[in-house]
């Protein structure tokens, strides 16, 4: 049994790669809102990556894989996005995964083969508008996903999972009716948008020993739209 950091692990993607990877492992899952208890193979941490310190005394001595699920989706023109809207994207999708992997080195270090998932957008790679916020901030966690992977060889892999929009509670906005859930299906050239489970499924081969042969990649799980033109 391994044990796995799941930041950010009571919704969307991170609470199915907390349910999925609970089945055969520990799995020490965070949440802004939820009471520090033990239900099963989890154990709950109230830890808010922006305010608070996490405190390592309720993690394990070893963790073989740490996932860092927070993200923004604050797609605006760009002439109407304040400085502050850049500055807040960037402590969350960068600041908060930095912060919080700084305090659980060690315990990584531990493990004799220990992975680490961060995860971007399809828009870094692929310009798109009212983006340029969180594109931003993504960009430089797909730069930090490189270089720590070069750092930490051989015996920490660090990869990022790149996907364009998942049916999850971050993107309910964009996906709240029927009809903007077709709309957002038919600019993918598979004509679907992406689960949750997919993204979890996919994140948890690269924390697998399946996947030690992988590393410092950005992996777009996207439907196609980043590199295949159909219409």
């Amino acid at each position: 049994m391994k044990n796995y950091l799941v930041v950010g692990g009571s919704s969307g993607i991170g609470k199915e790669i907390t349910e999925i990877l609970s089945i055969e492992n520990m799995v020490f899952s965070t949440s802004r809102n939820d009471l520090n208890g033990t239900k099963g193979n989890i154990r709950q941490i109230k830890y808010n990556v922006l305010e608070d310190e996490l405190d390592t005394e309720l993690l394990p001595d070893q963790i073989d894989g740490f996932v860092y699920c927070p993200g923004t989706i604050n797609l605006r023109p760009f002439r109407s996005l304040k400085l502050e809207t850049f500055r807040s994207d960037l402590e969350l999708n960068l600041i908060g995964a930095i912060k919080t992997l700084q305090v659980i080195l060690s315990k990584l270090q531990q493990s004799p083969s220990a992975s680490i998932i961060f995860y971007s957008t399809v828009a870094v790679k692929t310009g798109m508008p009212f983006h340029s916020s969180v594109s931003s901030s993504k960009s430089a966690l797909e730069g930090l996903t490189r270089s720590l992977a070069a750092e930490f060889a051989p015996k920490i892999r660090v990869n990022c999972i790149a996907p364009s929009i998942v049916n999850t509670p971050l993107a309910n906005k964009f996906l709240n009716t029927e009809d903007k859930i077709e709309k957002a299906a038919a600019r993918h050239p598979l004509n679907k948008i992406g689960t949750a489970k997919e993204i979890a499924q996919l994140t948890q081969y690269l924390l697998d020993d399946k996947s030690k042969w992988i590393t410092g990649q950005i992996i777009n799980i996207d439907g196609g739209i980043s590199s295949v033109k159909v219409n």
